[in-house]
């Protein structure tokens, strides 16, 4: 796991209407803030990567469909520096996961339809905040293609 990401279970109630899927509470202990809420739809084989938050945290839960969410962590001083994590979020692993300001992060589409991917960060969206680099760069050392065994 990278320092400070953290990934919490969440609740899915089902009954004979349908369900109800939690996702976060102002009074929960991982709550930081409220920023405000979207939702990332993203079809399946699709990557969208790699980006960085100077500041607000990010909470991210797959409400339909599955992903492949990346991390990787490239802060200096980090005990975890260097390091990649892979979450397979969303229907069959249905958490949140909260990430610290300066992880790198993306996702890629699994399945065969679109996944909806929602995001609570404790900041609106300011394009100032934010950094971005191609999915395929060689300055993190990952490969969005399929693994076998």
């Amino acid at each position: 796991m990278i320092d400070g990401v953290v990934v919490t279970p969440l609740r899915q109630i089902p009954d004979e209407r349908g369900k109800i899927m939690h996702m976060l509470r102002s009074d929960a202990p991982h709550f930081q803030g409220f920023g405000e809420i979207y939702f990332s739809c993203i079809y399946p084989d699709a990557i969208k990567a790699w980006h960085i938050h100077k500041v607000m945290t990010l909470n991210y839960a797959v409400v339909h469909g599955m992903i492949k969410f990346v991390l990787y962590d490239d802060r200096e001083g980090s005990p975890t520096r260097g390091e990649i994590q892979e979450i397979f979020m969303g229907e069959q692993n249905y958490c949140l996961v909260t990430v610290p300001p300066m992880v790198w992060n993306g996702f890629k589409g699994y399945g065969d339809q679109m996944a909806i991917v929602a995001n609570c960060p404790t900041h609106a969206h300011d394009p100032e905040e934010i950094d971005r680099m191609d999915p395929f760069t060689d300055k993190i050392p990952y490969s969005w293609d399929l693994k076998h065994g």
